[in-house]
């Protein structure tokens, strides 16, 4: 048997997760699990367009810092 716990809720989060169930027989432990892998590739997909920025912002700099368009901006 699987090790259980209880967890003390607010009611207006009980009443959130009501709402959010996507059968009205889904248990509050299917509800969390698949909100947790949702939460993960979320977070996973954030980092990824971090690292995309990251990179990026250094080929911006060198495309629009640069004498030509400095020339256009006081003529």
């Amino acid at each position: 048997m699987e090790k259980q716990s209880t967890v003390l809720l607010r009611k207006d989060i009980i009443d959130g997760l009501k709402k959010t169930r996507e059968h009205p027989r889904q248990t509050y432990n299917e509800l969390i699990e698949k909100m947790i892998q949702v939460f993960i590739k979320v977070k996973e997909s954030n980092q990824y367009d971090e690292f995309l920025h990251k990179i990026q912002q250094e080929k911006m700099k060198e495309l629009w810092d640069n004498k030509e368009d400095d020339a256009w901006e006081n003529a």
